[in-house]
């Protein structure tokens, strides 16, 4: 398989590497936090290195929120969201999102350089999800809601109340929402999360990963330079430090955390919010599986099985567990590997890269560390599950993992339940579809799948019995502003987009008045 062919005059990047891109990536960068309004250093004076996947330099740094910086975030989205009138003001709502699209259409080009440089994306990706998708309809979905939205609804009758009795249905912003982002799509996940909390009336208090923080941060200059958004409203406030975060889940004034991330945090998350009784909204990981019905064709399948090497496998959706039928198992490995071993780690500056870097040294090892105790247990590695031997200089430092498929091993086995989060693609024989079935949905996760038969009938029946989220039928891409995304089980609770994710951001009232 070759990589996705870009259309010419989309290739802005300049094709000669990373150090050049990473140069000019930290010549734009925006190394402040915004709070209450203002782009201010830390009140400790503290920073943190913004680090390179694909080379190992340190791109810069980063101010360093904290707890009194954090404090002072948390008082200001208060303050707007309990003494402005933000929260009804849906005239002003629009304007500023409206606004905020423009600016970052103006800076489409510095976002996109920017997630190659810290985040390890390989431009091809900037096209997709991790950036012009996004853009496409990220905030103008939200936007195209507010005006269609029921926002009030009248009750027929009085109820027990008899005829004299009104009844309405208010939809209303539940308050501060402390947004919480990862680092493998920044700009995407900010940016959903931002459209709907503050389409929905709700202030923000924005908390990228210090992997990735430097979309966030340009959002945050943005929002001061480009918009109308009343103080406080958006506050961006990067840190390195835990403790400083877990003030958004354990602070009283925080309404609803919105956490995309690891299932492990996520039920921190989650128990810790439970003290103040505030709501979470979870996206979590994945093991997502992949179905090859016996009558699928070969070609649809295993194109599709590159998506694993999409963004170095770093997707909490992407599919990681093929289900082959047990007859045609030999055939379908011969062609993954001819399909991996073609799909080599390269540069992610370069626009026919596929598979960059993981995002830093400790996922590096985290991922082969999945890979030498599955071989170690009697896995087949089929091919890839170690470091890139043939780098050039200049990604020397960068942290690579070669695509890898994985087979001789049972879905009970470590490598096919745990997410991996890296390049690595487990194939599982079965034998009925009544097999396929029962290994689809023997996992505690339950966030996405796909599933491929030359009867589309026979696909969308197997996948309205998968207990998952979002499903792909033979390649269907289900992704889209107006599309709820989340999972069932240990994959989340909520939906992240579409007429769900918006309600997510909402209270209701009901009242009644004669």
């Amino acid at each position: 398989m070759t990589a996705p062919e870009l259309v010419s005059d989309q290739q802005v990047i300049e094709p000669y590497g990373s150090n050049d891109l990473n140069a000019r990536a930290a010549a734009r960068a925006e190394r402040r936090m915004l709070i209450d309004g203002e782009l201010v250093e830390s009140t400790t004076g503290a920073a943190f290195d913004n680090v390179s996947p694909a080379t190992g330099a340190v791109l810069g740094a980063t101010t360093a929120a904290g707890t009194v910086d954090m404090d002072r975030a948390i008082t200001a989205a208060r303050h707007a969201f309990d003494g402005t009138d933000w929260s009804s003001n849906i005239t002003l709502r629009k304007r500023c999102l409206m606004q905020l699209q423009e600016a970052f259409e103006l800076e489409r080009e510095e976002l996109r350089e920017e997630l190659v440089a810290e985040a390890g994306a390989p431009v091809m990706t900037t096209y997709m999800a991790q950036l012009d998708w996004t853009l496409t309809d990220g905030l103008c979905s939200a936007v195209e809601l507010m005006d269609d939205f029921a926002w009030e609804r009248c009750l027929s009758g009085g109820g027990v109340g008899g005829e004299s009795t009104q009844r309405v249905v208010w939809k209303e912003a539940v308050g501060v929402v402390g947004a919480i982002v990862p680092w493998n799509f920044p700009f995407e996940i900010a940016a959903n999360k931002l459209a709907q909390a503050l389409a929905t009336g709700n202030t923000v208090v924005l908390k990228p990963d210090p992997n990735t923080p430097w979309t966030a941060t340009r959002i945050g200059r943005l929002v001061v330079e480009c918009t109308d958004i009343p103080r406080g409203v958006v506050n961006v406030v990067p840190t390195p430090d835990n403790s400083v975060a877990q003030l958004l889940v354990t602070d009283p004034r925080v309404d609803l955390v919105s956490f995309t991330g690891s299932t492990a945090v996520g039920r921190s998350i989650a128990a810790d919010a439970a003290e103040t009784l505030k709501r979470v909204f979870l996206e979590l990981g994945g093991k997502s599986a992949a179905v090859m019905l016996g009558d699928a064709d070969i070609e649809a399948v295993i194109p599709n099985m590159a998506g694993v090497c999409m963004h170095a496998g770093q997707g909490c959706g992407i599919t990681t567990r093929l289900l082959v039928p047990r007859g045609r198992i030999e055939e379908v490995l011969g062609r993954l590997k001819e399909l991996f071993e073609s799909i080599q780690p390269a540069d992610p500056a370069l626009p026919d890269t596929l598979i960059g870097p993981v995002i830093n040294g400790r996922q590096q090892q985290r991922i082969l560390g999945y890979v030498d105790r599955a071989r170690a247990a009697g896995a087949d590695i089929v091919v890839g599950g170690r470091v890139p031997n043939d780098l050039p200089e200049a990604l020397a430092g960068g942290t690579f993992v070669l695509p890898t498929v994985v087979t001789g091993v049972d879905n009970d086995a470590e490598i096919a339940r745990e997410e991996v989060f890296g390049p690595v693609l487990v194939v599982l024989p079965y034998s009925d579809e009544d097999e396929a079935l029962r290994i689809a949905n023997d996992s505690e996760y339950g966030l996405a799948g796909s599933v491929f038969s030359r009867s589309r009938g026979r696909a969308l029946a197997f996948a309205r019995k998968v207990r998952a989220g979002s499903m792909s039928v033979n390649g269907g891409i289900y992704y889209g502003g107006d599309a709820p995304f989340g999972g069932y089980k240990a994959s989340g609770l909520g939906r992240q987009n579409g007429i769900e994710g918006f309600e997510s951001y909402l209270e209701t009232k009901t009242v009644a008045y004669t």
